[in-house]
């Protein structure tokens, strides 16, 4: 499976799931199963990889803006919601951060979106319906023990504004006070 044939799997199933990234999850699942192992096993590649990729301080900036919170459980479902979000999105914030504002839809809600766990597991699902084993390793390297980048002091809410200021403009209310902004 190439770079392309992953996307367009990832893209195939959130537009027919409607953004609801249980659905999307469950899609690929079906998608994925309808395959052989060895491609799930190169899709779960091209999703690990990608979900490593955007573990960077400037990213997790973006997604304590966004959410109003980004711990670490939160960022890894963030971040398995933005590739769930499709190449155009994902390689549009790992260029700049900061351009999610606008490539968000209107109707995003952080209250709602933004997370998408299942959508983590898709390959590990689908490669046990078709084996009744567990998916290998990808064989990747092992990712650093910290993002990638200059850290950031994500419960600065100056700092938030400065790395994403247009996120910030776009979801955060004025006159809210900085603390309970990013609470």
């Amino acid at each position: 499976m190439d770079e392309t044939e992953f996307w367009e799997i990832v893209d195939r199933a959130r537009e027919a799931a409607g953004g609801d990234p249980d659905a999307q999850a469950d899609l690929i699942v079906e998608r994925l199963t309808a395959l052989d192992p060895v491609r799930v096993t190169d899709f779960a590649r091209h999703f690990e990889a990608r979900f490593h990729r955007a573990d960077r301080w400037d990213v997790r900036a973006a997604a304590r803006v966004l959410l109003g919170g980004a711990g670490d459980i939160t960022f890894e479902n963030f971040r398995c919601w933005l590739i769930g979000q499709g190449r155009h999105v994902f390689e549009g914030t790992l260029h700049e951060p900061d351009a999610l504002a606008g490539l968000l839809p209107p109707g995003f809600d952080a209250r709602t979106d933004g997370e998408a766990e299942e959508i983590g597991y898709t390959a590990y699902d689908a490669y046990e319906q078709l084996t009744g084993t567990e998916l290998p390793s990808p064989g990747l390297p092992e990712p650093p023990d910290a993002p990638a980048g200059d850290p950031l002091d994500l419960d600065d809410p100056d700092a938030l504004a400065a790395a994403c200021p247009r996120l910030w403009a776009r979801f955060r209310v004025p006159g809210t006070p900085a603390d309970r902004a990013v609470s």
